[in-house]
Order: C-alpha cells, then structure tokens, then sequence
C-alpha cells in the first residue's frame, strides 16, 4: 500500500509541474519529435534487418552460426 501512495505522490509532482510550466507542453513536443527521430527515421534508414530476404532454413542457420561464434 505505501508503494502505491509513493507512486501517486510522484505522479501528480510531476503532472502539477508540467501543469504550472509555460514550457512545459513545448517541451513535451520536442521530446516527442526526437524519440520520433531516433525509433522511427533512424530505424528505416540505418539499422536493417539483418535476416531480412532469407528463407526459415537460411535465417536458422545464420543464427545458429552466430551463437556458436559467440560462444567460443
């Protein structure tokens, strides 16, 4: 029950905050736009799947020889 009460107290520190900011919803915004960025854009852009075009047989066996590489 305490561990409830901690939370909601945290909580509403930070709604009441975010309430009285005048920057506080532009803020908001800019994080919002660059979480946007780094999980979106930068996905499509550079980080491809690695096992994409490979059928199920070739997709087991490449990751099969990455864990035997990891192992020794």
């Amino acid at each position: 029950m305490k561990v409830i009460h901690i939370l909601t107290s945290v909580w509403r520190f930070y709604r009441d905050g975010f309430r009285n900011m005048t920057w506080g919803r532009t803020l908001w915004l800019v994080i919002m736009i660059k979480l946007f960025i780094i999980f979106v854009v930068l996905r499509l852009f550079f980080f491809h799947p690695a096992l994409s075009g490979m059928s199920d047989k070739e997709k087991q066996n490449k990751v099969g020889e990455n864990l035997i590489e990891k192992i020794k």
